[in-house]
């Protein structure tokens, strides 16, 4: 695909029930387990949004677990 017709492309931020970030496109039905998190544009800035704002990686669960412990 050129890059000039993927940034042409909306795409949206999505998560699952463990709080990890993906992009999709937004023409597109979302896959099982995953729903969206409200924001849409490019790629790029579906990619930069999900940077400024993921800043914890583990698992939504295991975080839970270690914060129990």
């Amino acid at each position: 695909m050129s890059e000039q017709h993927e940034s042409a492309i909306t795409h949206r931020v999505v998560l699952n029930d463990e709080e990890q970030y993906s992009i999709w496109w937004a023409d597109r039905d979302l896959p099982a387990g995953w729903h969206t998190e409200g924001t849409e544009g490019t790629r790029e800035e579906c990619l930069a949004h999900i940077d400024r704002i993921w800043t914890d990686m583990r698992p939504a669960s295991l975080r839970r677990r270690m914060d129990a412990a």
